[in-house]
C-alpha cells in the first residue's frame, strides 16, 4: 500500500515541515508553476539547522526511509539533503531533510508515518493505530516545523 522510497543506509530522514490546508496549496501552486526545486527552495527556511533535527528526535518525526504513501510524490534530487513529498489528491506538502542514521534516533516506521501524514490531512480517515495525538482537531490546520 505504502511506496517503499530506497535510500541510503547510512542515513535517516527527519522532518522539516508539514503543511496542508491553505498552506500547502500555495506550496502545490508554486511546484505547478515554478517546479519542484523552488518549492524546496521556499520550504527550506522552516529548516532550523540543530535545533529542527533535536526537535525532531525529541518527537519521534525520525524515519529509515522518506515516508510516503500511493498518491504521493516524492522527489530527491542527487546531492541534495532535501526530499519532497506531495500529495495533490489530498492536498498536503511535506519537506525532510537527510540525517547521518546513528543508534541514538528513534525511527517512526514508514507505514505509520504515512498513516499520521494522512490522518494530518484527512482527520477524518485517520486509522484506529495512529496515537490520538497525531490524528488530534489540535494538530490540524497547523504548521509543523520541527
Amino acid at each position: 500500500m505504502f511506496y517503499t522510497h530506497p535510500n541510503s543506509p547510512a542515513s535517516r530522514w527527519i522532518s522539516v515541515t508539514f503543511l496542508q490546508g491553505d498552506e500547502a496549496e500555495e506550496v502545490l501552486a508554486m511546484i505547478d508553476r515554478d517546479g519542484v526545486t523552488a518549492a524546496i527552495e521556499h520550504l527550506r527556511h522552516w529548516d532550523y539547522g540543530e535545533e529542527t533535527t533535536d526537535a525532531a528526535l525529541e518527537n519521534g518525526y525520525v524515519y529509515d526511509r522518506i515516508p510516503a504513501g500511493s498518491t504521493d510524490r516524492t522527489i530527491e534530487s542527487d546531492g541534495s539533503t532535501y526530499a519532497l513529498t506531495y500529495s495533490t489528491t489530498f492536498g498536503y506538502v511535506s519537506l525532510l531533510r537527510r540525517h547521518p542514521a546513528d543508534s541514538e534516533s528513534e525511527l517512526v516506521p514508514a507505514s505509520r508515518a504515512s498513516a499520521i501524514q494522512t490522518s494530518r490531512a484527512h482527520p477524518d480517515v485517520a486509522e484506529t493505530w495512529v496515537a490520538k495525538r497525531d490524528r488530534s482537531a489540535h494538530h490540524a490546520g497547523h504548521r509543523v516545523a520541527l
